[in-house]
């Protein structure tokens, strides 16, 4: 049965007397102090649970090499971590998180799965040359794909290089060719000049190696770096989309800008659509006109000649004398007036003059040129809201614009779109209140439900509920099992004292026994001791117990 300090304890602690150990106070002390010795491990355990730091994600969707780098240099920096589900994420604890970063970063990790160039720093002796040429490669690989990495809109990269390899002979050699594979954020994409760009750095970077020669693609498969399709379909290029966009959203700001300070800011909105000719033409003409009058033209070459021809009459003397040259004629100074015109060429002979004059011809060439991106025709709508007037009451009313209004504010909206009627041109200007939008009625969270707060209330009762089970734990198991091996050892050595005691007493009584036979004389020795026996089985029952059972151990 159990005692009444027994019934003091948990029911964790009197285990020993429910299996009929109660008798026996060595196992019960050892059971006590199992139990005592158990409730304190778990009160630590809860201790050290209520302590516990909260982890923060490290890094997360990295290499296996990365991973195991990562976590070899956490355990050099006794950063304690441990793994998210899946084992997608390292989380350290949160006061840790950017110190670690920064400790990392300084050795290099992550790497990202690329090596770069630090794989010629572990070269060993005796390497071949076609093993260093192919460390060479991919090295050059791995600092291309960092580099392309370094783009925004770039997840990850990866850089497949085809180097040819050299031939003395010109006509065997082979132009180098590259791959690149692009992993684009989710939502992100190329646009053709950051795909050309991407070309042109992995071309730069590999000599010999034409832009034409790189071929870029994403992670669907997409063929980014292919051209030839937009050449031949002559379809607009995303530059040229860019360029109408901003060219529109340049009119509607320079009209809104000149129309806000008159209506106010929120009171005016403008849409523009342009007309773009990105078509490029040329032109040549060659024009001749009519000859100008001679005065003005330009003589590019003049000839004039003269002949004369004087008729000679056979007359004199046949002979010698008849065929001598005639002697130079001689003109007189002065005609004589009775001499007429005829008879002046008879005696002068036949006279023929010939003049050519060659002028330059009127010649006009023009070249034309009309450069593409040219404004074929410009549309612009205008919205403008009624304006508020605010009676002596305080009441606001909307009022419409008046006609001289409108035909100011649409004349500096023609002046700021840059108007031209003869390129058809229009501008549509509306003066009508605007609709109100309905104000979303905010929903004020409470704060109980706040992230903040729930986090916080969630610190607090971890530790709340530590301190509950704590203090259960101690003052329920804890103290009681100590408070009672306590109390047995203490009332085990009040027993022990009293046992001693009686001995002694019996011992005392038995001397008397003993004294008093041998002066009486009247019983015998064994007649005494059955007496003193009789009243010690009487007197204590136990005692007599513990010898017999030394009698008996002792045989």
């Amino acid at each position: 049965m159990a005692t009444a300090n027994d019934a003091a304890l948990p029911p964790g602690a009197q285990f020993p007397t429910i299996l009929g150990f109660a008798d026996t106070p060595g196992l019960r002390t050892i059971a006590l102090s199992v139990v005592a010795a158990f409730t304190l491990a778990v009160m630590v355990g809860i201790w050290m649970w209520s302590q516990q730091p909260d982890y923060r994600v490290l890094f997360s969707n990295f290499t296996d090499r990365d991973g195991g780098a990562i976590v070899a240099s956490l355990q050099q920096l006794n950063i304690p971590y441990k793994y998210s589900e899946g084992g997608s994420a390292i989380l350290v604890p949160s006061n840790q998180v950017h110190d670690a970063r920064l400790k990392l970063a300084a050795q290099g990790l992550p790497k990202g799965g690329n090596v770069g160039f630090e794989l010629m720093e572990n070269q060993k002796l005796g390497i071949s040359q076609f093993l260093e040429q192919i460390n060479y490669q991919r090295a050059l690989e791995g600092e291309l794909a960092r580099s392309i990495q370094a783009v925004s809109a770039v997840q990850t990269a990866r850089v497949h290089l085809a180097i040819p390899k050299s031939n003395v002979f010109i006509r065997e050699q082979q132009k180098p060719t590259a791959s690149v594979l692009l992993n684009l954020y989710p939502g992100r994409t190329m646009d053709q000049q950051q795909v050309s760009a991407i070309v042109h750095l992995v071309a730069s970077s590999v000599p010999e190696l034409a832009a034409k020669n790189v071929t870029v693609v994403d992670q669907n498969g997409n063929l980014l770096s292919d051209t030839s399709k937009q050449i031949a379909n002559n379809n607009l290029d995303p530059a040229q989309l860019k360029y109408v966009q901003d060219y529109q959203q340049n009119i509607v700001k320079r009209i809104e800008s000149i129309i806000s300070p008159i209506v106010g800011a929120q009171n005016v909105r403008a849409e523009a659509t342009a007309d773009i000719d990105f078509s490029r033409s040329e032109q040549a003409a060659e024009t001749y006109r009519p000859n100008s009058p001679p005065e003005s033209s330009t003589i590019r070459s003049q000839q004039s000649s003269e002949s004369y021809n004087k008729s000679l009459n056979a007359s004199g003397i046949p002979g010698a004398l008849s065929n001598q040259p005639p002697v130079p004629s001689t003109a007189p100074i002065v005609a004589p007036a009775n001499a007429s015109p005829s008879s002046a060429a008879s005696s002068a002979g036949l006279t023929q003059k010939d003049s050519t004059v060659n002028y330059e011809v009127d010649k006009t060439i023009k070249y034309t040129q009309q450069p593409m991106g040219g404004v074929k025709r410009l549309s612009v709508a205008i919205v403008i809201n009624f304006k508020s007037e605010t009676d002596k009451s305080g009441k606001v009313t909307s009022k419409a614009l008046t006609e001289t209004e409108k035909t100011q504010i649409s004349d500096l909206a023609k002046e700021a779109m840059g108007f031209n009627k003869e390129r058809g041109d229009t501008l549509n200007l509306v003066n009508s209140p605007f609709a109100t939008p309905e104000k979303e009625a905010i929903v004020e969270v409470p704060i109980w439900k706040q992230p903040d707060t729930i986090q916080t209330v969630k610190e607090i009762g971890r530790y709340i509920i530590a301190a509950l089970v704590l203090g259960y734990l101690f003052f329920g198991f804890l103290k009681p099992t100590l408070k009672k091996i306590t109390t047995r050892q203490m009332e085990k050595e009040k027993q022990e004292e009293k046992r001693h005691k009686r001995e002694l007493a019996l011992e005392d009584e038995a001397e008397d026994v003993v004294n008093l036979s041998k002066n009486t004389g009247k019983q015998s020795d064994y007649e005494i001791n059955m007496d003193i026996a009789k009243q010690l089985a009487t007197s204590d029952p136990k005692i007599v117990a513990n010898v017999i059972k030394t009698w008996v151990s002792n045989e």
